[in-house]
């Protein structure tokens, strides 16, 4: 199995707009992870085409001494080449040409474009890791670049099976069922009339190397929902060309909806900038720090330190998975971070208030287990039992049809249906102790073992 984690081009900053990507596809990772699968996480970054024509050809004029290596730069540094090489791109034909041009020179092999393409995802995969590493989410990097040597075999193939429709000097492949808006075929382009290629060519040249060489048995594209289309016609034409065969090998496309704001927007900093994942993410951890230093004023900076980074990553993960995958969702600090409702933070005071009761009965937990016999009387054991048993349906659910918050949904249940059995259950010196410690261990097991599905750490106290 194959799950493509979709990452902007190396020439940009992980923005917010990222996050969702990055959150749901390690969480879906995990779950197979969890079920047995052997699971190939791909970060399919956009490390080829025309942005890096624009990128280097600005470089070759107005910085050179940085491509020689007698300057050293940063992420920041090219962000502001990146944007103004677009504004020229967009406003000197001159420039858009020789841009063009150094795409081509690119993809063939051009010994001083792939040294400064070279230096360019250099410096922006330091950024990338710096956020995958602050998140715990491990990644193969294997972007566009990698398939450009296929490149030209799948148009070959393509020609081969009399799939190819010239147009314009482009050759394109038209799919059964797929129109534009003025109901004419819409054509899938998988090479340019100069004679480069495209996102269609290379992800058609990806799909291909993941089921007929590292021959997957099912691929799970985790891409914003505006890639519907261009998708739903990359597995279309895969299947038209022999490579994806339903019976053998399934292909799905997880779309996700868009991070906003308070004011229903996209989420934006306060002077209208698109914010950058690495400050929400801090900005989330500083507010999550605020509150330990007020409910445990005696931790010590380590715990104090480790306890911010668990809630605040944590607080933000959980806000994203526990709202549909498929629809917007509004970003709000102060909700994801509160004590009560369906929040990070309330299931894990949940998982610490479990193992405090196991301590205070002093009992050796192993024992218990090998001793003791569940039994259920009380309304609220038997709804929590029954709970219990539901995870693994649960986890099936969500392996069907991908969507984290069936999990999500089925821990804060867990969390409150526990905390009904802990409302109405004495379970220290009664003669149920036995039983109920059984209880208290398998929902702090399920509830672990659950948040790790989900990408977050557990903590010992809060």
């Amino acid at each position: 199995m194959i799950v493509e984690f979709s990452s902007p081009n190396v020439a940009k900053e992980l923005h917010v707009g990222h996050i969702r990507s990055t959150i749901i596809g390690d969480c879906i990772a995990r779950l197979f992870e969890f079920l047995g699968q052997d699971v190939l996480r791909l970060n399919h970054i956009g490390d080829w085409g025309t942005q890096f024509g624009m990128l280097i050809t600005y470089m070759k004029d107005l910085h050179r001494a940085v491509l020689r290596g007698e300057e050293p730069t940063d992420l920041e540094s090219l962000m502001k080449w990146y944007k103004a090489s677009k504004k020229r791109f967009d406003e000197e034909p001159d420039f858009k040409t020789r841009a063009q041009r150094e795409v081509v020179l690119l993809q063939s092999g051009d010994k001083e474009a792939l040294h400064a393409w070279k230096l360019i995802c250099d410096i922006s995969r330091k950024g990338f890791q710096e956020i995958y590493d602050l998140m715990h989410v491990r990644l193969t990097e294997r972007g566009e670049s990698f398939y450009n040597p296929y490149l030209k075999d799948i148009v070959h193939e393509f020609e081969q099976k009399g799939l190819v429709t010239v147009s314009d000097g482009a050759k394109c492949v038209y799919l059964e069922g797929f129109k534009n808006r003025e109901g004419e075929p819409l054509p899938l382009m998988i090479q340019k009339s100069d004679g480069g290629y495209n996102y269609d060519t290379t992800d058609l040249a990806a799909i291909r190397h993941r089921l007929k060489v590292e021959k997957a048995d099912r691929l799970i594209y985790v891409v914003d929902a505006g890639q519907s289309l261009h998708f739903q016609m990359i597995f279309s034409a895969a299947e038209k060309v022999g490579w994806l065969d339903p019976s053998k090998a399934k292909a799905d496309h997880v779309p996700f909806g868009l991070v906003l704001g308070a004011d229903g927007k996209k989420f934006k900093t306060r002077s209208g900038e698109t914010e950058k994942l690495i400050d929400l993410l801090t900005e989330a951890v500083d507010r999550a720090r605020a509150l330990v230093v007020e409910r445990l004023p005696t931790a010590d900076h380590r715990e104090r330190e480790h306890l911010a980074q668990v809630l605040g990553i944590g607080a933000v993960k959980y806000a994203d998975l526990s709202s549909l995958r498929t629809k917007d969702y509004t970003f709000s600090y102060e909700r994801m971070l509160r004590f009560e409702g369906n929040t990070a933070v309330f299931l894990l005071y949940a998982y610490v208030r479990i193992n405090g009761i196991k301590r205070k009965t002093h009992a050796d937990m192993s024992q218990v287990l090998s001793q003791s016999q569940i039994a259920v009387h009380h309304p609220s054991e038997i709804s929590l039992g029954i709970h219990l048993r539901r995870f693994g349906e649960i986890l099936e659910m969500m392996a069907r049809d991908l969507l984290p918050n069936r999990l999500t949904d089925y821990l804060f249940e867990l969390a409150e249906k526990f905390n009904a059995f802990f409302r109405d259950c004495r379970v220290e010196g009664t003669p149920e102790e036995g039983s109920r410690l059984v209880l208290c261990e398998l929902t702090s097991r399920v509830l672990k073992q659950g948040l790790e599905i989900l990408g977050l750490e557990t903590v010992e106290r809060m």
